[in-house]
């Protein structure tokens, strides 16, 4: 349960469908297969936003689940300064109230849905106080446009003062083995406004799966390139963490990314990892992780092998990063 939302235990997310991190187009018509086998296994989350493409993850993401609509929780987030028409991304931040309605209005006919089950801030806007967000969210929900709403990687305060207005159903973070930081504030304030919690890049941009070894070098456009726990000079002291899950794997009987996934969700009931991917033999891999379980001994000694490890460098690039944490300005 995200708030009174219900969800399946690991939802999927739709965000490198158009493009994957080392930049080649996947197949189309493979990826709308990914989600309809991915609901044929029992995920009912998929996970989008209208910069992811932009626009284009929410078309992929409302084809694929036309007939299966009712059925499934959908979100999409707005927040970034993405041109209506074109999908051109301009740079910086927008939720002036205005905005977030014609945003609303393009992700229903991307989405082929009359409805957002779960519309996100993606990111805080410095310019706009969140009493405004929230009063343009709850029109949107007088409309039945939207049903429920959370923020991404906001600070704490205007958490507090949006949940005040009109109350959050989840928040969106980064948060896995390899990123912890939702440990130190987050989650406890999550815990006790009674909103719902869904860790971004729950894989480590598939660190933790195995997939990136201290040989590993990115292509130009690949994200990952830019991310410093990934470069040269971190990745041997990073490895720990991947050979630890690796044990772990072995000792449950499962796959690395499965072990990644279970421990997250045995940190709290209502925390939903959305693991994205554009390989079928991954999301089956995923949506595995459900049948991994840990006894309580085992989480705790799980636990603190992973807070033994020191993660060298940052999570995100320093223009990226510093969009994270932000404070929305005090309404006048």
């Amino acid at each position: 349960m995200l708030g009174s939302l219900e969800v399946s235990a690991i939802g999927m997310g739709v965000q490198n469908m158009h493009r994957a991190y080392p930049t080649t187009i996947p197949n189309r018509s493979e990826m709308l297969n990914i989600i309809r086998t991915a609901f044929d296994h029992g995920v009912t989350f998929f996970d989008t936003a209208e910069a992811y493409g932009p626009h284009e993850c929410e078309r992929i993401l409302g084809e694929a689940i036309s007939s299966f609509r009712d059925q499934v929780v959908i979100t999409s987030k707005f927040g970034f300064d993405v041109d209506f028409e074109t999908g051109e991304r301009r740079g910086g931040r927008n939720s002036k109230p205005d905005h977030i309605k014609l945003a609303v209005e393009g992700m229903l006919k991307r989405l082929k849905t009359d409805r957002i089950d779960l519309l996100y801030q993606h990111r805080v806007d410095p310019e706009v106080p969140i009493e405004d967000v929230a009063g343009a969210v709850k029109d949107l929900m007088d409309e039945g446009k939207v049903l429920h709403w959370g923020m991404s990687e906001m600070g704490l305060k205007t958490l507090r003062r949006a949940h005040a207005v009109l109350p959050l159903t989840a928040v969106q973070s980064e948060y896995s083995m390899v990123w912890r930081g939702p440990e130190q504030e987050v989650l406890a304030t999550c815990e006790e406004l009674g909103i719902g919690f869904v860790p971004w890049s729950p894989l480590g941009v598939g660190f933790l799966c195995g997939a990136i070894d201290e040989r590993t070098r990115f292509a130009e456009g690949d994200f990952r390139g830019l991310t410093s726990r990934y470069q040269p000079e971190n990745l041997p002291n990073n490895l720990a963490l991947v050979d630890l899950v690796k044990s772990w794997a072995e000792r449950k009987g499962a796959q690395p990314g499965q072990i990644a996934l279970a421990w997250l969700m045995g940190q709290k009931p209502w925390i939903v990892p959305i693991p994205g991917t554009t390989q079928m033999a991954h999301m089956r891999e995923n949506v595995g992780a459900t049948s991994v379980e840990f006894t309580n001994e085992e989480l705790a000694e799980l636990n603190t092998a992973v807070r033994a490890i020191e993660i060298k460098g940052a999570r995100l690039p320093d223009a990226v990063q510093a969009m994270s944490g932000v404070e929305a300005p005090e309404k006048s």
